[in-house]
């Protein structure tokens, strides 16, 4: 799905490279508007394409492994493949220490590529096909989530050794915005039921796994659902079964400071609630994080390509839309990360010296708006990316960017009508 990376080594912005493979900065995208204008205005004399583009600032993910290791020191991080499987994203979080949740074989093998023992891999995907299950038995994975019966024997019959993890489902997913429990996780009537399938099977069950929800704000949702593993933990000890060492807290985490760092604090505070320390001594926690990495850690570069004006409408098109990189996104968080970069090229060199930046969702710096929609490149009717929102005036070849993108963007995105996804260049330190 990805198109080629690109490196981009530069000491300075001020000096522009002769070749593409001399220099960058590190420098959070989004936390200085002069810096985006500068990265932007020096990419695209480099790379002066009408495409759309990815920035990916791989500073700016070591960042975050830190503030993950400083609030959450207790808890190994499994990163989620699924949410963005960029290649030099995964490679940098194998260096920083992080393990893997994947939820395929190509997933799996994807990290394995990358020189991960398969013991930093969880297959956390409580519905694999028989085949699935073989593989990660030949390679070695051998934890994996189940909620179901039937997911007991295909396990018991192609890869005995492996450990289990019985996904519940969390009894709080208020406050996310992207629920699971419709689709994975036991209900509490059925974790005995299936506790006994397993110790019947002769499979060992290790822990508990759980997930609130995809971006929860709701804090509190971990400690229900902490206090609900428990329960499981202590109907495993009823039944004899061998004793439970893992909790897999799941994802949802965000990362925001002030929001994670609350989140942290409310984990830290239900496992010393829920476990004692004697059961902590032994207690492994786990988690899932897949946008508390990726997201703010990629930015979206779009071209406008055309425009219609309808009286005190406006209406865009650009060149990344529904089917590329916005199938999974929220419009309201679309406008409030977009950033317009008006008047980027001119008659002569092709790049104006000082761009105007509007802060698209505040509308700051322009004096007027129109109501305005934007479309994406397709010809399905259906690809929008923003609709009736207020927009400043904007031409053919501005460009739209919207930070906060590395989130189920270009993972999620297809070749319908024979667009593909948006080419990705990254920053380094």
């Amino acid at each position: 799905m990805f198109t080629s990376v690109e490196s981009w080594n530069v000491k300075s912005l001020e000096a522009l490279p002769s070749a593409p493979d001399q220099v960058v900065t590190n420098n959070r995208l989004g936390d200085d508007e002069h810096f985006i204008q500068k990265i932007i205005s020096t990419i695209k004399k480099l790379q002066p394409s009408e495409e759309a583009f990815y920035v990916l600032d791989l500073g700016l993910v070591s960042n975050l492994m830190d503030t993950w290791k400083r609030n959450l020191p207790m808890v190994q991080s499994f990163y989620a493949v699924k949410c963005n499987p960029h290649p030099d994203l995964l490679a940098t979080l194998a260096a920083q220490g992080s393990s893997f949740d994947c939820g395929s074989p190509s997933e799996i093998e994807s990290i394995l590529a990358l020189g991960v023992s398969p013991d930093r891999i969880i297959y956390a995907n409580p519905c694999k096909a028989s085949s699935h299950i073989k593989y990660a038995a030949e390679v070695g994975v051998n934890v994996t989530t189940f909620d179901s019966v039937d997911e007991i024997e295909k396990i018991r019959k192609w890869h005995p050794k492996c450990s289990l993890l019985i996904r519940i489902k969390a009894p709080d997913e208020s406050g996310c915005s992207f629920p699971l429990s419709s689709k994975f996780g036991a209900l509490p009537e059925e974790v005995s039921l299936l506790l006994q399938g397993a110790q019947t099977a002769g499979l060992r069950v290790a822990g508990v796994s759980f997930h609130i929800g995809s971006k929860s704000y709701n804090f509190q949702a971990y400690k229900t659902a902490i206090e609900a593993a428990k329960e499981v933990f202590q109907e495993a000890a009823r039944l004899c079964m061998p004793p439970m060492h893992v909790l897999d807290i799941g994802g949802g985490f965000v990362s925001e400071p002030s929001f994670f760092e609350a989140a942290a604090a409310v984990v830290k505070t239900s496992v010393e609630t829920y476990f004692s320390a004697e059961e902590r001594r032994s207690l492994k926690v786990i988690a899932e994080p897949g946008r508390f990495f990726a997201e703010t850690a990629f930015t979206l570069v779009t071209n406008i390509i055309g425009k219609r004006v309808r009286g005190e409408v406006r209406q865009y098109w650009i060149n990344e839309g529904f089917f590329g990189s916005m199938m999974c996104a929220d419009p309201k968080t679309l406008l409030e990360s977009c950033i317009a970069l008006k008047c980027m090229y001119n008659n002569s060199d092709g790049i104006e010296k000082n761009p105007v930046l509007m802060v698209c969702g505040k509308a700051t710096g322009c004096a007027r708006t129109y109501s305005s929609t934007v479309f994406g490149p397709t010809c399905d009717s259906a690809d929008k990316v923003l609709e009736g929102d207020q927009l400043p005036e904007l031409e053919v070849n501005n460009l739209l960017v919207f930070l906060n993108m590395g989130a189920y963007t270009s993972a999620c995105g297809s070749h319908f009508n024979g667009f593909g996804s948006a080419k990705i260049t990254h920053l380094t330190n």
